[in-house]
């Protein structure tokens, strides 16, 4: 059965008694269950919950495949979104990353790596990794730089990071292409090594978490954090 809110599933559970120990005697009566199931047709399904065997309705598909991703530059004190994209080196890029998961379980939000390029292509060459390793700040490592991730998040489906102003040696045009792989995970699951925000803390010659222990940081040292970019 469809209502305008939920998709009703209804059944019965029989029970019949058999005899047990005497087969000429019962010890318990005869019995109709009747069960009903009620899912929200808008409810996002998600690996915590109720897995259905059926295919989800088309509402449903679209919570689950689309979650609109967004990357963007802000201003010094990260109120609003930056109106000029141009910079002088010795400045500080703010960026916010962030998703929109209205329609789903609470999640969040990791920047997995963001690639620097002269063109739009990612894989062109030259380029320089400023997050890598599954949520590494590698360029906070760099003498002359403080690039690091923002802690505290202003909510879990929010990550920023600031990244000192730079340019390609040898490159004439003065322009950066930005480009980041951003990825989700459950709001309530610890973070590791595939699922973090890492920063260089140069005072303590330490990699340290935005949330979760230190230890899921220890593969940036190693640059080696599971499975490849």
């Amino acid at each position: 059965q469809v209502t305008p809110g939920a998709l009703v599933y209804s059944t019965s559970l029989n029970y019949e008694p058999v005899p047990a120990g005497n087969p000429v005697i019962i010890r318990t009566s005869p019995a109709v269950v009747p069960i009903e199931c009620h899912y929200p047709r808008r409810d996002n399904v998600s690996s915590n919950a109720v897995k259905p065997t059926w295919v989800p309705f088309r509402s449903t598909l679209f919570s689950e495949e689309k979650l609109p991703f967004s990357l963007r530059l802000m201003n010094d004190d990260w109120s609003a979104e930056r109106v000029s994209t141009i910079f002088q080196l010795g400045e500080v890029l703010h960026f916010q990353a962030g998703v929109n998961t209205e329609n789903h379980v609470p999640l969040r939000l990791f920047v997995d790596n963001c690639v620097a390029t002269l063109t739009p292509d990612r894989s062109s060459s030259p380029q320089y990794a400023f997050i890598d390793f599954s949520g590494c700040l590698v360029d906070g490592q760099l003498d002359d730089a403080t690039s690091t991730f923002i802690s505290p998040r202003p909510r879990q489906d929010v990550l920023q990071f600031a990244v000192d102003a730079f340019k390609f040696v040898g490159d004439s045009s003065n322009a950066i292409y930005i480009t980041c792989h951003l990825k989700v995970s459950l709001a309530d699951q610890a973070p590791d090594p595939l699922n973090k925000a890492c920063s260089f803390n140069k005072a303590s010659n330490l990699w340290a978490p935005v949330e979760g222990t230190r230890d899921v940081c220890s593969c940036c040292e190693m640059k080696s954090c599971g499975l490849a970019r």
